[in-house]
């Protein structure tokens, strides 16, 4: 398995569902940055279960502990270890699931590849997994900081109900005033009654997450393989139930001509600055210093609690309900790990741009 992510900032992550934790090392990580522990704490309750009646009721502390790494609340240079313990596993849950391939898994792909499978809680593929992740954002989020950048993530559709403004007219205070995480209140409750709904059949959906980055220097990303737009729908891409990436106006501008929407330079007293932003502060790969705005599609969870059809290791048709505590939606707790995978990828390109002007 590849299980480390990143080129010079590097996170390799271990840990299943319902394991005995869920971990990591970081490294790469500049020295000196100051580590804001009860902020990592924060970042890891915005992704934890059961927080909200639109979540999981699976309930985890989420305490992170710090083993190496960090001297004095200071990063030191070396390579910074933690570790997140499993408190409430419910792997009895899972047992009618051990010989049975739940419809749009991993269980039939990992069995598979690998002759065998951790089938409580989907061991390694489960979501659970995310919580490396965000404790590396954290950090990268300090590390980012001290440079200027902030990145802000937020629920934008869940279903047929979508934001219809562009995201400078919301109010991104409004963002953590909702289980959803939805920037405007009105839909953001909307959202909430569909989830719930769907919650109550028994059933999921999906949706829009969408992520700005402020702040961000000119000249990250590499050509022509180490594009920054590649780099973070990849980073995207790899997050559960993720399945889409676009950046910019992305597929939202097929309709227009070359002079509709390019972003036209002009002299700004002095300083060469842009009209328009629709290339989403990316161009030819490299940030250009305007805001990177995109967009990550996650499909609807895909265990139900309803019956379906499916079939056992031998390959006998069964049927199978499942059991156990999963999101009806995993968008509100997904926004978390949108910011957490940027945060990694523009702290490792921040890195690698200043590697090779040395």
């Amino acid at each position: 398995m590849n299980n480390t992510f990143g080129n010079i900032f590097t996170l390799t992550s271990f840990g299943e569902s319902h394991g005995k934790a869920i971990g990591g090392v970081i490294d790469g990580f500049p020295a000196g940055i100051r580590i804001d522990e009860e902020f990592v704490r924060q970042e890891l309750a915005r992704r934890r279960p059961g927080q909200s009646a639109l979540t999981t009721g699976r309930q985890e502390a989420d305490a992170v502990e710090f083993l190496s790494g960090i001297y004095k609340g200071v990063s030191t240079g070396c390579p910074i270890g933690f570790v997140v313990w499993n408190t409430n596993q419910h792997s009895a849950d899972y047992d009618n699931m051990k010989d049975v391939f739940r419809p749009s898994h991993a269980d039939f792909t990992y069995t598979q590849k690998y002759g065998i499978r951790d089938h409580r809680g989907g061991g390694r593929s489960s979501a659970r997994e995310t919580i490396s992740r965000v404790v590396a954002g954290a950090l990268a989020k300090l590390a980012l900081k001290e440079i200027g950048v902030q990145i802000t993530a937020f629920t934008s559709q869940v279903g047929p109900l979508a934001l219809d403004k562009d995201y400078a007219q919301y109010d991104f205070g409004c963002i953590e005033k909702n289980p959803v995480r939805c920037p405007d209140p009105e839909l953001a409750r909307q959202m909430e009654e569909l989830i719930l709904r769907v919650k109550g059949e028994g059933d999921t959906i999906g949706g829009v997450v969408s992520c700005v980055i402020r702040g961000c220097p000119i000249g990250l990303g590499q050509p022509v393989f180490g594009k920054l737009h590649a780099a973070l729908g990849n980073a995207m891409l790899s997050i559960n139930a993720a399945k889409g990436f676009e950046y910019g106006q992305g597929f939202g501008s097929m309709d227009l001509k070359g002079s509709q929407q390019n972003d036209l330079f002009y002299n700004e007293g002095g300083r060469i600055a842009l009209r328009t932003n629709r290339s989403g502060g990316i161009q030819g790969g490299i940030s250009n210093g305007e805001d990177i705005y995109f967009r990550v599609a996650f499909k609807p969870v895909a265990t139900v609690l309803m019956e379906q059809p499916t079939v056992d290791k031998a390959g006998n048709e069964t049927v199978l309900k499942a059991r156990g505590r999963h999101d009806p939606c995993v968008l509100p707790r997904a926004v978390p790990i949108v910011e957490a995978m940027a945060a990694m990828t523009l702290l490792d390109y921040y890195l690698l741009d200043k590697a090779s002007r040395m």
